[in-house]
């Protein structure tokens, strides 16, 4: 995202539409729902934070995958009472014999640490029901039915609060408790009035015992939009600089998830979180889980790491300690071989904006206050690092980090981008990082479409930049499409811009956005083709003339494009 955009963003959650006497601002963006939300300094610090540890641990760690002697291969294993099944007697004489007395909170804490993670999320109560911290609404939790006899939330938030560990809490919305065994594939279960009760009763019980929560990561089920946003509100009134996650659905959250192990392939303009497991087929305990090949696991899990905080978000890594509390040997030691690495390259990832580049051959980026950092996953044969489309930049002498070996010559820059040669990569280690300074502002020009001989580009819309709602009414409901992007390589003037659409049910208006200025276009219902004369702006862009469409501004979260798009054209204001 780039930077003016960024600011809208934070700008739009700081002073959300219902804090406005009069018109909602006008923004390219979408504007979160009413509501309080968390202000700017709590959105930027959450975001600042890229690395963080995930806890899935239950009663569920307990059988660890196994039920009456089988292998329980379907599903996660923190769904084994649903994927074995197992009859909900049985599953709960569970919580007789959980009694984790190798829980060591202050011991993950600084796992945690030794990892290069910046924040805690521990669930708190999966889908089975079962809660981690003692609720006055029921006595199914591990202070009232287990010898334990302990808060393990409060036993870690307390842990967390004493290293001064941003501490956060998992909570699901749905409770098997209340399906009675009728147990949906996806987990979209619809929540009963009842049960929404309920539920507001623990997230009220788990912003009020705990010390501050940095962010509450609601998942699965499919809550009404009227419950979700008092699921939001609830959190919010008690925890003002909360973040909320995406999964309370119907765009309540105050930061998107992607769907689990999976990474975004489109443009995400506001806050966002890749949530990973250790092993892509369980997030609990699983006993007979091969756990081979440490290095590559190390590697891998670095690799992800990069490609999340290179595309701007939060990277969310999981381990599912064992029954008795104990952390698994192999998973610690994974963390522990990620924090090696980052350690001495932790300036390139923590407090880092997305990259600035659609794509480099070499690998990836993140982009500091005044320095641009260059992840190398497949160094060049020739050493050289190639940056399309840096323009105007004034570079300092480039270092790779943890290898003082390594040398880095000048930056030259010519008419298709920036390069840089460095030597002696292929002793800096997996993934090195070549940091490159910069003075004030690193300018990129943007891959842009050249007019044909008559003049004219046209902007198909498979060729744009995608910009989607996520979060929706279930986490199997489709993202939608809110706003296109283009560059067209266009010298200064007036141009006719010409949307060709399909698929509007009734006549329908949108906002066409060039270099940043707004103008509506009514569409008529149907399929066909709508007009207006537009001005390039040189000023505002001055590499190429940027060329988006979204809803009619002031538009929020949710909102999409009121019609399918076929293509953008552009022709010179008195072309035939």
């Amino acid at each position: 995202m780039n930077p003016a955009a960024r600011w809208m963003l934070l700008l739009a959650m700081l002073f959300p539409p219902a804090s406005f006497a009069g018109e909602a601002p006008a923004t390219d963006a979408p504007l979160p729902l009413a509501g309080p939300r968390p202000d700017a300094a709590a959105i930027q610090a959450w975001q600042d934070r890229k690395f963080g540890l995930f806890i899935h641990f239950g009663l569920y760690s307990l059988p660890a995958g196994v039920w009456d002697g089988r292998r329980i291969a379907r599903g996660y294993s923190e769904q084994i009472q649903s994927f074995a099944p197992v009859p909900i007697d049985d599953y709960e004489a569970l919580a007789k014999r959980f009694d984790p007395k190798k829980f060591d909170p202050d011991a993950i804490v600084a796992l945690a640490r030794a990892a290069g993670m910046r924040f805690i999320v521990l669930t708190a109560k999966h889908h089975d029901g079962f809660a981690m911290f003692h609720t006055a609404q029921n006595r199914y939790d591990v202070v009232d039915a287990t010898p334990y006899g302990r808060d393990v939330v409060k036993l870690l938030a307390d842990a967390c609060a004493r290293a001064h560990m941003p501490f956060g809490v998992y909570y699901s919305t749905i409770d098997w408790h209340w399906m009675h065994g009728q147990y949906r594939e996806n987990n979209d279960n619809p929540i009963t009035p009842a049960q929404a009760d309920f539920n507001l009763a623990q997230i009220r019980e788990l912003m009020s015992h705990y010390g501050p929560i940095s962010e509450v990561w609601f998942d699965m089920g499919r809550p009404t939009p009227a419950q979700s946003a008092r699921f939001a509100r609830a959190v919010h009134a008690l925890q003002p600089q909360a973040m909320v996650s995406g999964r309370v659905w119907n765009h309540q959250g105050d930061f998107s998830v992607m769907g689990d192990n999976r990474e975004p392939d489109v443009g995400m303009e506001e806050p966002w979180q890749a949530p990973a497991s250790m092993f892509p087929d369980t997030w609990g305990y699983r006993s007979w889980q091969v756990r081979n090949d440490l290095s590559g696991k190390i590697r891998e899990n670095i690799a992800r790491l990069v490609r999340v905080v290179s595309a701007g978000g939060n990277y969310l890594l999981n381990i599912g300690p064992e029954g008795d509390g104990s952390v698994v040997p192999y998973e610690a030691d994974v963390l522990r071989g990620i924090g090696a690495w980052l350690k001495p390259r932790g300036e390139a990832v923590y407090g880092t904006r997305a990259s600035p580049f659609a794509t480099l051959d070499f690998g990836h980026a993140t982009l500091g206050a005044h320095t641009l950092y260059l992840f190398v996953d497949k160094p060049p044969a020739d050493g050289v690092l190639r940056l399309p489309g840096v323009v105007d930049t004034r570079f300092g002498r480039g270092r790779v980090l943890a290898d003082p070996r390594a040398t880095v010559s000048p930056v030259a820059i010519d008419a298709g981008g920036a390069s840089v040669r460095v030597e002696g990569l292929a002793g800096a280690g997996y993934m090195p990082v070549v940091a490159l300074p910069f003075e004030g502002v690193l300018y990129v020009r943007p891959d842009a479409v050249a007019p044909g001989a008559d003049g004219r580009v046209r902007l198909p819309a498979a060729s744009a930049e995608h910009f989607l709602n996520t979060n929706g009414d279930g986490y199997d409901a489709p993202p939608t499409v809110y706003k296109l992007r283009w560059h067209a390589a266009l010298a200064a003037g007036d141009y006719v811009l010409t949307v060709r659409y399909h698929a509007t049910a009734a006549a329908a208006r949108l906002d066409a956005w060039v270099d940043g200025h707004r103008q509506a276009l009514a569409l008529p219902a149907g399929e066909g083709t709508a007009s207006l004369r537009v001005r390039r702006d040189l000023r505002a862009q001055p590499y190429a003339m940027q060329v988006e469409l979204t809803p009619v501004a002031p538009f929020h979260k949710g909102d999409r494009l009121p019609a399918s798009i076929d293509a953008v054209e552009l022709a010179p204001a008195g072309a035939p």
